[in-house]
Parts: C-alpha cells; structure tokens; sequence
C-alpha cells in the first residue's frame, strides 16, 4: 500500500500551495491542486479508518486473551470478528483507490465542485455561419436564439456585444456574454461544430440540405488577469453597417479597437451610442487576450478556437440538428434526444447534464 507519511505530507504542501493568493490567478494549477487534494482526502480518511480499527481490533485481543470476565470475552470474540471483516473491506477500498486513482461518481463529483468553483463563471461565445450559404446564417441565428434563451430561461443574464447580420434574419457572425453563476461551468462544452439537416424555407424543391456553425466558449477573465494599457489601443469609430434599422449608418457609433503589441482588431456595433460599444468591443478584447496568452502557454483547456472549431467543415461535427427526425445528437457522447423544437427553444438542460456527467466521470 501507500506510504501514507509520504501521502500526508503531500497533503500538506498542496494545502500551503493552495493558501497563496497569487495562485488563483493560474486557474489550470489550482484546479489540479484541487483535485490531487480530494483524492489525497479521501486516501487519508480511509488510512485513518484503518487505524482506527486496528487498534480496536488489539484492544479486543488483549481482552480475550486476559480472560478476566467471561462475559467480556465472549463480547470481544464477537466484535473482533466484525472488526477484521470490517478491516478487510476498508483494506480492499484503500487499494481500489490507490489502483483507480480514486474515480469518483457523479455524486461525489457534483459536491467536489461545490466545494471547488470553476475559476471562470462568465463568459462570451461567438457563432460564426460555417459551411452552407445563407442557411449557415440562418443555422447561427437559431443557435443564438438557442443560447439566449437557455440563459433567460437559467436566470442569467446576456448581452450582444457584436453582430453582422444578413438581410434576410441569418447571422453572419455574433459575438455575446451571459452572465451568472457557473455559466462557464455549464456552457464550456458547447464549443465546436454545429451542423443542422433541415429544408431550408428557401428550398423549392423539399431537399435535405446540410449545413454547419461554429461556435466558440470563451472564459471571461478576471479584470486582474489582463492588463491593457490606453497607450496600446487604437481606437476608431465609424458608422454602423447592416439591414435596416433607422440607427443604422446614421451616426459614427461603431467601435474598431486594434491592440498594437498583438495586432488583435475587434469591433462592436450592437449599441446606440459609442460608450457601450467601446465597452463590448474592450470585453471581446480581454477575452481575445486571454485565449492568446493561454494557447501560447499550451495551458488552455476550452479557449484555444482552432481546437473547438476545427476548420468549420461539415464532418468536424460536435453535435448534429436534424429537424427531419426530430433528433439532436451529441457525438462525443454517442447520445440522442427528440423534441428538437423544444431544444432550440431553450432547452439545453438534458444535454448540458449529461455532458457534465460525462466531465465527472472523466474527471480524475
């Protein structure tokens, strides 16, 4: 078995590790910290159960063997038998632990993660049109619709911070937040290609067409965690371009901010006046930068693009919509639900559960 010495004083230093402030701002090393403390936890309580029982188990031995009171004897006879029964049913869990690195069930999971928040609870996701035509547009303004309504219908809050739409209701690309608690948590899985098998409203002559959206999750991070400077922006204002809309090119509130050291533009064009604009396209920027310095680490689990999206092709799929079957599948998990309106609709809360169940059981 473990040298349990080795393991508590392993346990100690994670602990002290844990304890300093500066740590919370490398999110990836305290998550991992986190989670070699859990296990170390669960292997310490047992070892301390063992202990526990051992010395119950001698204290009976010396009994009997006194042979003092009888009546005594007889109950320590019949306790000790309980006693090493229970020892070696505590001796086959602490090596069960030890040989699968203590994986723990759903259960276990979900109070772990009460107990250890996600570093990032907001964040911003961007939908692009991928391979389709307008239908693609049209795919992206249902995946929208989609997500925003998921985070109306959870109580969080969300706000568009960039669009470029088509003119006839599709998207080209959007940019948005939602807010709330253990968003992130909840919506990091939602990265990737999307495709939908529909026909399309345009379509005359009732042809299955296939097309996909990308859709990116990215983390908001903590305003200590990214520092910008005023002297490293260029900031240009322009009027706002689109379909329709009396606010629409009438007035130069559209944002164009370039970050100089990296060479990242982001644009915001959603609100009708320059502030809130300038706001939303400084968010995109922080996230942007935030996804930069974590792919140039090889540090970031969900905020490097290429890996969630791939090259927006239609076989690099994460989830498919196929209105014709009434079917949604997921094919990292192999799994299938219906009533696909009501999913569009708003309705993640199946899927997002059982990839969270899927993450638990992959956990450690």
């Amino acid at each position: 078995m473990t040298d349990i010495e080795a393991v508590k004083k392993r346990h100690q230093a994670i602990i002290q590790q844990l304890s300093d402030p500066e740590l919370i701002s490398d999110w990836e090393k305290f998550e991992e910290l986190s989670k070699e403390k859990l296990r170390l936890d669960k292997v310490i309580d047992k070892y301390q159960g063992l202990e526990e029982i051992k010395r119950r188990v001698q204290e009976n031995q010396l009994l009997i063997t006194s042979k003092e009171d009888p009546e005594l004897v007889s109950l320590a006879e019949g306790e000790l038998s309980q006693l090493r029964e229970r020892q070696r049913a505590i001796e086959n869990e602490i090596s069960a632990l030890e040989t699968t690195e203590l994986l723990l069930n759903e259960e276990n999971f979900q109070e772990d993660n009460r107990q250890r928040q996600e570093t990032y609870s907001d964040v911003i996701i961007e939908i692009r049109a991928g391979t389709g035509g307008e239908e693609a547009a049209l795919f992206a303004s249902d995946l929208y619709r989609m997500y925003s309504r998921y985070a109306e219908l959870a109580g969080f809050k969300s706000q568009i911070l960039d669009s470029k739409p088509t003119d006839i209701g599709g998207i080209k690309e959007i940019t948005f937040e939602i807010a709330g608690e253990n968003v992130f948590s909840k919506m990091k899985n939602e990265g990737g290609v999307h495709r939908v098998q529909r026909i399309p409203s345009t379509e005359k002559s009732g042809r299955i067409h296939t097309s996909t959206a990308t859709v990116a999750v990215l983390p908001k991070p903590k305003k200590s965690e990214i520092k910008i400077r005023s002297d490293e922006l260029k900031i240009d204002f322009y009027r706002a371009s689109g379909p329709g809309g009396q606010y629409v090119n009438k007035r130069e509130t559209a944002v164009r901010i370039t970050h100089l050291p990296s060479g990242i533009v982001v644009t915001s064009q959603t609100e009708r006046n320059q502030l809130k604009n300038k706001e939303g396209a400084m968010s995109i920027l922080e996230v942007r930068l935030l996804e930069k310095k974590r792919s140039e680490e090889a540090r970031s689990f969900s905020g490097k693009r290429n890996t969630q999206i791939g090259g927006a092709k239609r076989a690099e799929k994460i989830r498919t919509y196929n209105f014709p079957q009434d079917r949604v599948t997921d094919h990292r998990i192999k799994k299938s639900w219906h009533n696909l309106e009501k999913i569009i609709d708003g309705d993640l809360n199946q899927i997002i559960s059982a990839l969270q169940k899927t993450d638990a059981e992959r956990a450690i």
